[in-house]
């Protein structure tokens, strides 16, 4: 009889989503109660998730794994929904008849993404991918506007379409090799094999649907739309929570071929590469900040590759911490933005002109969070980047620092242009005076001490990836 404790978190998702569905056919639930209810349950989330943290087993005929590995990032899954349903008491950019259903889509999306992190088998893997996926594709064009937005949904969603059947064209292929779809059968039959090329072939054809998911080049042609297109607050979920599942699998796919294909190494090293030069070179002359952002998370994507081709427990452990910088971080340069455009609107860089003076709190989380982006000590970044950076040295990827470090000098120049805007610039036309209400005064408070307190002393929860690495392997 399987252990249904084990299955706590997913559960709790599924009544989420299951309330929010029910009163998105009533319609008798008011926007301000239905925000209230979206706190208070998504809160409640984090804490079951909390509390089912040190649960291991297996479910679902062995297809599904429970470890601190994938509790780690269901964490981090459940605190990324809850920081963003924090952030929508105004969700000026979607339209009032819609917020039932976008809370709905918020929880299901997050059972998916939940689900994906835990699942070891490869049709489990794809249908949790597919659950979260047709989620997003939903919210994209939830956006109340021009049928710009609507096109931007039909673009994004034909894109992730093409790069489902892709993985799914891997997968068979990594059946075919290795005659199993369960993950521990493929962690041990590929690496014996992984020279061949319908193994090699397999491999990275299931992993592009991850590099789609995480926008990494040359996966990455619907992020810039997409995050210009969609809403505030669905930019910001897809540019937090769904990048942790994207993280997260592709730390276990690539585990899957125990490094024994220099082929295969090689071609992550170029992605790798690729990525970070694309997406910082093109940043440079961006003026819509979510734009900006976009190709930024572009960049971050090689970051994290980085530390993941190393193939070692380090090399896993500084990926997971870098997932954890690259959630705080973001999330603190998103909630900035959404606060200043609370009507909805794309934000440019150029309105940020006398942030500090109309709200030096948030000027100083915004200032932050790109410093941390940047990798500028003593930031959570500064640490994150560290770590991967020292992981792929013990492998001896001298060369690849090198460019990795070329390319965090380049992304320098655009993240000083936003804070130059934010302290240096003085407004042509006054802008009205941001509203901070004390929701939002504590969370930049609390993602400020975050910031600094994560990269000066990091011991704690480099511990804990490094553990979550070693139950990985």
């Amino acid at each position: 009889m399987m252990n249904w404790v084990l299955f706590i978190p997913e559960t709790y998702y599924v009544l989420m989503g299951l309330v929010f569905f029910c009163w998105s056919i009533s319609r008798k639930v008011g926007p301000e109660s239905l925000y209230k209810w979206a706190v208070a349950m998504s809160g409640a989330g984090v804490l079951v998730t909390v509390l089912c943290a040190r649960l291991e087993g297996m479910l679902f005929y062995d297809a599904y794994k429970v470890d601190l590995f994938s509790q780690v990032f269901k964490v981090l899954l459940s605190l990324g929904t809850f920081w963003v349903v924090l952030t929508c008491r105004e969700l000026k950019g979607i339209s009032e008849r819609l917020h039932a259903e976008f809370f709905f889509l918020m929880s299901i999306c997050t059972l998916g993404m939940m689900m994906l992190v835990s699942s070891v088998e490869l049709l489990t893997i794809y249908v949790s991918v597919e659950l979260a996926s047709y989620c997003l594709y939903l919210m994209v064009p939830m956006r109340r506007g021009t049928d710009l937005y609507a096109e931007t949904g039909v673009k994004y969603f034909m894109i992730g379409a093409t790069a489902s059947a892709i993985m799914l064209f891997g997968i068979s292929f990594l059946f075919g090799a290795v005659h199993s779809t369960y993950v521990v059968d493929i962690v041990r039959v590929l690496p014996q094999i992984i020279t061949q090329p319908a193994a090699i072939i397999g491999l990275i054809l299931a992993l592009s649907g991850f590099f789609f998911k995480q926008a990494l080049f040359p996966f990455h042609s619907w992020a810039p739309d997409v995050y210009q297109g969609a809403a505030n607050q669905v930019t910001t979920y897809i540019a937090t929570a769904s990048k942790m599942a994207a993280a997260a699998m592709v730390i276990r796919f690539v585990g899957f071929s125990g490094g024994a294909s220099p082929v295969f190494v090689n071609l992550l090293m170029v992605l790798s590469v690729l990525s970070m030069t694309f997406g910082n070179l093109v940043a440079l002359i961006q003026k819509d900040i979510k734009r900006l952002l976009a190709y930024s998370s572009i960049a971050h994507a090689g970051y994290i590759l980085v530390g993941i081709l190393s193939m070692s427990e380090r090399g896993f452990a500084s990926a997971i911490y870098y997932s954890l910088a690259y959630l705080v971080m973001n999330f603190a340069c998103f909630m900035v933005i959404m606060k200043i455009a609370d009507d909805g609107h794309n934000l440019q860089i150029k309105e940020l002109a006398g942030l500090h003076k109309r709200s030096p709190l948030l000027a100083m989380t915004l200032m932050l969070g790109l410093f941390g982006l940047a990798g500028i000590p003593p930031t959570v970044g500064f640490t994150g980047k560290f770590l991967v950076f020292a992981a792929a040295l013990e492998q001896g990827h001298l060369i690849l620092i090198i460019i990795a470090m070329i390319n965090a000098t380049i992304s320098l120049y655009y993240y000083l242009i936003v804070i130059k805007a934010a302290y240096l610039l003085e407004p042509v036309n006054p802008y009205p005076p941001v509203r901070v209400d004390g929701m939002t005064r504590t969370l930049s408070l609390a993602l400020v001490i975050l910031m600094v307190f994560l990269g000066i002393f990091p011991d704690t929860f480099v511990a804990l990836t490094e553990a979550a690495a070693k139950s990985l392997l």
